[in-house]
């Protein structure tokens, strides 16, 4: 599927709270605003957020939300092993309503581990692809970010790049970079190669992957886009909004690494799957305190205005069509992406984990 960048609309962040609060609800008056007798909008609970993602256009959209709905959002930031350890301690008695984490995988594991519940939302459901939310309605893919090569266009011509499967060809020896094993986004790369040709034929790509190294991986995807301006490779596999957030930075040496570089889709070409997406996304806790609450948050954050601010402040891709896409995205040209249903890439995370370490992929 092709997926073309909607024209950016004017007033890009102007959110009337009208709006916000009818992307919020259902039926029988759940999406209006409680107000008081001086028209402000009353007290109507709260909400409980554990989340890994630490951005200031979350909490934007939080407090639209509360805003909006005057339901407050409670946050807690953490890494993702940490919250999923704290919600496994709190157990029955967890304040959490919501888990927000990037990466498919991290939202399989906590689903597999009891921790969220299933949701039924017309909302969620019509808003976002299925490829692109669990099958049981557990967590919900709220942001996209496609896993591209960035490379040095002196370096590397466009026609020597064509798939994922050819990075491990010799002839790129000693000109790739990519993070650690240990990652998720490298597991999560893998688990989705696996999803294609099967263990065997993924292990044989994981190694010729790890004897084209350029060093050993370290470092996160920042370091690595840094690492191939400055010519210690030619070529990494990164995901798309961290080159967005240099591009767009306020420090001109990130600006400068960015601008060095170029970006390529790969798997494009007829019968190939297409380029790897994954997402950060949410699911409601197993044992939410404020459950409708963190449905109507979760279904705020699919809102058009929720999903252009996203896409404009993160440089993220939006996970409902015809939200137009940050210019620097539209800049990069459209791209057709992998169908695959995320929550494969936590069915074989396991096995990517022993497919890399058997390859020597550290």
């Amino acid at each position: 599927m092709i997926r073309f960048p909607a024209r950016v609309p004017g007033a890009i962040l102007a959110l009337p709270l009208v709006l916000l609060a009818a992307a919020c609800g259902g039926g029988d008056g759940a999406g209006e605003p409680a107000e008081g007798a001086a028209g402000a909008v009353a007290d109507a609970g709260e909400v409980n957020v554990y989340t890994h993602r630490h951005y200031d256009t979350d909490q934007a959209q939080f407090d639209r939300f509360t805003a909006a709905t005057g339901i407050q959002v409670n946050v807690v930031t953490a890494s993702a092993d940490e919250l999923i350890t704290r919600l496994e301690a709190e157990g029955t008695s967890s304040p959490a309503d919501i888990l927000v984490t990037v990466d498919a995988g991290r939202l399989y594991r906590a689903k597999e581990r009891g921790l969220l519940q299933s949701v039924s939302s017309p909302t969620l459901d019509a808003a976002i692809p299925a490829h692109l939310r669990d099958p049981d309605g557990q967590w919900f893919g709220l942001t996209q970010r496609a896993r591209v090569f960035v490379y040095a266009p002196d370096r590397v011509q466009p026609s020597e790049m064509s798939t994922y499967e050819d990075l491990a060809d010799p002839k790129w020896r000693g000109r790739i970079l990519t993070r650690s094993s240990g990652n998720i986004y490298s597991q999560s790369l893998t688990a989705s190669v696996i999803a294609a040709h099967g263990a065997e034929a993924a292990e044989e790509w994981a190694r010729g992957l790890a004897a084209n190294f350029a060093r050993p991986p370290q470092g996160g995807d920042r370091d690595q886009i840094a690492d191939v301006a400055a010519g210690v490779a030619d070529l990494a596999i990164v995901n798309t909004y961290y080159l967005g957030l240099l591009a767009n930075s306020d420090t001109p040496a990130d600006r400068e690494a960015a601008a060095a570089v170029a970006v390529f889709f790969p798997n494009q070409a007829e019968g190939e799957r297409g380029t790897h997406v994954n997402v950060s996304g949410a699911g409601v806790a197993a044992h939410a305190p404020n459950r409708e609450n963190a449905i109507r948050l979760l279904e705020f954050l699919v809102s058009e205005e929720a999903q252009q601010a996203f896409a404009q402040g993160n440089y993220e891709y939006p996970v409902v069509e015809g939200v137009a896409w940050a210019p620097t995205l539209q800049e990069w040209g459209t791209f057709r992406q992998d169908m695959l249903n995320l929550a494969r890439l936590g069915e074989f995370n396991t096995e990517a984990v022993q497919v890399m370490d058997r390859a020597g992929w550290r």
